[in-house]
């Protein structure tokens, strides 16, 4: 059995050090058989990013930005060669007092230190700096299958019929309102 010494939650705006995105590719890219570079996106260095560390190794990550008003939330999956496209948020596209607005990006745990409250402990981390901090009334994401109970739990709610994204599989677009 695995015991943790210490767990640490961090935050930072902008680039994490390497072995956060080494996590961030063994979870979410690795298992599709998606090349090494995959796990980055084009605005990681704009985005807020936070993660749960236990000596030198990173075993939950996510990532937020604020979407900006002339989107709708659709984009480029990963920044390498062919990338998939992710659909708009159907929301957005027609309330605009559902902005300011953020998108959740990339969480994931690593398998062996799933269930131990990392990814909502993340989670809530970023809704409370894109809240604080950026004054964002809804959150928005797109959810893998096998995720959505998670994010049900934490009080987010599916949006839009379910959609396939190439190369990743189905997905869910859930959103969740701030006060």
């Amino acid at each position: 059995m695995f015991s943790l010494v210490q767990e640490e939650l961090n935050h930072r705006v902008g680039l994490p050090e390497e072995p956060y995105f080494a996590t961030r590719y063994e979870i979410l890219r690795e298992p599709l058989d998606m090349p090494l570079g995959s796990e980055r996106l084009s605005d990681d260095d704009e985005a807020v990013h936070a993660w749960i560390e236990s000596g030198e190794q990173v075993l939950c990550v996510g990532r937020a930005h604020i979407i900006p008003v002339s989107s709708d939330g659709s984009g480029a999956d990963h920044k390498g060669p062919d990338a998939p496209t992710c659909p708009a948020f159907g929301p957005l596209a027609t309330l605009s007092a559902q902005r300011p607005a953020f998108q959740i990006r990339q969480m994931g745990t690593l398998p062996q230190h799933q269930r131990n409250g990392f990814a909502g402990q993340v989670l809530a981390e970023l809704e409370r700096i894109m809240v604080e901090d950026f004054g964002s009334k809804t959150g928005f994401l797109q959810a893998r299958i096998h995720a959505v109970p998670f994010y049900k739990s934490q009080g987010w709610f599916v949006i839009d019929e379910p959609y396939e994204i190439a190369g990743i599989g189905p997905h869910y677009s859930m959103s969740k309102k701030f006060s």
